[in-house]
């Protein structure tokens, strides 16, 4: 067989309906969808994503980020995702194994194997797509085979993750790894200051705070801030309030006018302007929509 069909077959069997699934693997987490979906607003943490068959794509302001079996995802700090999976059927459905990064794990990794001396690390991104390699995907699926044998997971699956963690570290995606495992790293200076921004985004979050919280200027801030999200910070907060305001309206069946005054917005009409930027379409006829 295929070994990503073994994979497939896998995930399959434990997720019986469509959504996200824990499981009793720590930090994992099994995804199934039987038709595509409408973007959806969620937050990225920093994590690992292999899919086994469908298609998916993230957008992250202006950029999209569409992959499947052949490439997987990680986000090295939380992010305000746009997520839909574009490929998929009642027959083969969308199938998922995401994978939470062990912070303590990833650090004792890098500091044991290090970077050559002649490897430079390259700028830290917030995302990052790359080719699913046959001895990742071995490493994966011994991972969820423990799903069918439970009284092995305390044992081993500690193991098959650190064989996950090691094959991210020494494959193509090893410098985002290196710069998540070192505490002083432009990356985790701005990581700092993402969930600063996550806590106070209905705030009006002056961006002297933010680059405070995170050790730089100003300008560095901004510079370092758009190379690892894509977005400036305002925009970044933005992005976070239009989630809410839409979780709002559409979960709570609160008004417009009230979603945006609790996202932290003064003027429902600038509100409605930055709404139908991000969503096409003004938050009151999007969250009708959305309900139907």
């Amino acid at each position: 067989m295929n070994r990503l069909n073994t994979l497939v077959d896998i995930l399959d069997r434990h997720t019986l309906t469509d959504g996200s699934h824990h499981c009793a693997i720590p930090g994992v987490k099994l995804i199934r969808s039987s038709s595509p979906t409408t973007p959806m607003p969620v937050i990225y943490t920093p994590t690992f994503c292999l899919i086994a068959q469908g298609t998916k794509e993230a957008n992250l302001g202006e950029t999209t980020y569409r992959y499947d079996a052949a490439n997987y995802l990680m986000a090295s700090v939380e992010l305000p995702i746009m997520g839909s999976v574009i490929e998929a059927s009642a027959n083969q459905p969308y199938l998922c194994l995401q994978l939470d990064f062990d912070m303590a794990e990833l650090s004792e990794l890098a500091i044991h194997y290090p970077a050559s001396p002649e490897a430079a690390l390259s700028p830290p991104a917030g995302i990052m797509l790359n080719k699913t390699t046959p001895k990742l995907l071995e490493a994966v699926i011994r991972l969820a085979e423990l799903l069918d044998a439970p009284g092995d997971i305390d044992a081993l699956a500690p193991l098959a993750n650190r064989e996950i963690l090691y094959r991210l570290l020494t494959g193509p995606g090893g410098s985002i790894i290196r710069h998540m495992a070192q505490a002083d790293s432009r990356l985790n200076q701005i990581a700092r200051a993402i969930i600063w921004i996550r806590t106070h985004f209905r705030e009006p979050c002056p961006i002297e705070q933010a680059a405070e919280i995170a050790g730089m200027s100003r300008s560095t801030f901004h510079l370092h801030f758009k190379a690892i999200t894509t977005l400036s910070p305002i925009e970044f907060r933005t992005h976070l309030r239009m989630q809410e305001a839409r979780r709002l309206m559409v979960r709570d069946a609160m008004d417009a006018a009230n979603a945006g005054f609790n996202v932290g917005y003064e003027s429902p009409s600038q509100f409605s302007r930055d709404y139908a930027r991000l969503f096409g379409m003004p938050p009151a006829r999007h969250a009708s929509l959305l309900r139907q």
